[in-house]
């Protein structure tokens, strides 16, 4: 099965705690996850931060949200949480489901999620509460999707630049990825545009005993092997030490002793 969403996750943690006994966080989550069918893959997949797994993440936004809405009540003690009178009125209603919209009946948890203007905070969008994704969930998708875009915008520059700049990009990319010290004693572009030749060196070390000579490239698609092959065939020839081809579309950089 999917793995449920938090909104889904609620109403098995109220009724993890119906016998009105106190609980770890801990124990609520294991036996939350436990009732559902969830396969080893399911229950082991994590967030893309990798900072918790993806059920054990849910779990702990719907505990909040029930927390906020005065179904259950932290107790003394780190992570101890217990039942209140109203998260078992609830209960013995027989809900099918615990979701927003029925948190929205108790005034903690509408008071939670309004805007306090004396801080001011931002209204939430007002697909906030349908929403299916935790609030940890839409955060990471939301910067995937910020950094997916300005990667794609930077590319399409890069793409657009002069095979000068281009090769300039590439040398202080090279530094800039530890290669020798700084850019003025590590790298140099010292190709001309369209020669076929060696279009940057830099120091390997800072002292400069290995330097890797750079030829730097263009393509809308794959380089093919014969294109490779004589890029590093031009620049064994010509310096004898080391090729390094760079693919803007990548940003990979291959080594090859020679």
């Amino acid at each position: 099965m999917p793995i449920p969403t938090y909104q889904e996750a609620m109403l098995p943690v109220l009724r993890t705690l119906e016998d009105t006994n106190e609980r770890h966080i801990g124990e609520i989550v294991n036996t939350v996850i436990n009732g559902f069918s969830l396969t080893e893959s399911e229950r082991e997949q994590m967030l893309p931060s990798g900072q918790s797994t993806v059920i054990g993440s849910r779990i702990g936004w719907a505990r909040t949200y029930l927390n906020k809405a005065n179904l259950i009540e932290k107790m003394p003690g780190r992570g101890i949480y217990k039942i209140t009178g109203r998260g078992l009125d609830v209960l013995k209603k027989n809900p099918e489901r615990i979701d927003n919209k029925l948190l929205r009946e108790f005034p903690g948890f509408v008071e939670w999620i309004r805007p306090k203007k004396e801080q001011n905070v931002v209204a939430p969008d007002s697909n906030f509460l349908e929403s299916e994704q935790t609030p940890d969930e839409s955060l990471e998708l939301a910067y995937r999707t910020l950094r997916t875009n300005l990667s794609t915008e930077i590319l399409e520059k890069v793409k657009a630049c002069s095979p000068g700049f281009f090769e300039r990009l590439v040398v202080e990319t090279i530094v800039k990825m530890g290669y020798g010290g700084t850019l003025q004693d590590a790298g140099q572009a010292v190709g001309k545009s369209n020669d076929g030749g060696i279009d940057g060196i830099i120091k390997e070390d800072r002292i400069g005993l290995d330097l890797i000579y750079l030829q730097a490239k263009k393509w809308e698609s794959t380089v093919g092997r014969p294109n490779y092959r004589h890029s590093r065939e031009l620049c064994l020839a010509s310096r004898r030490i080391k090729v390094c081809l760079l693919l803007p579309q990548t940003f990979r950089a291959e080594h090859e002793n020679s």
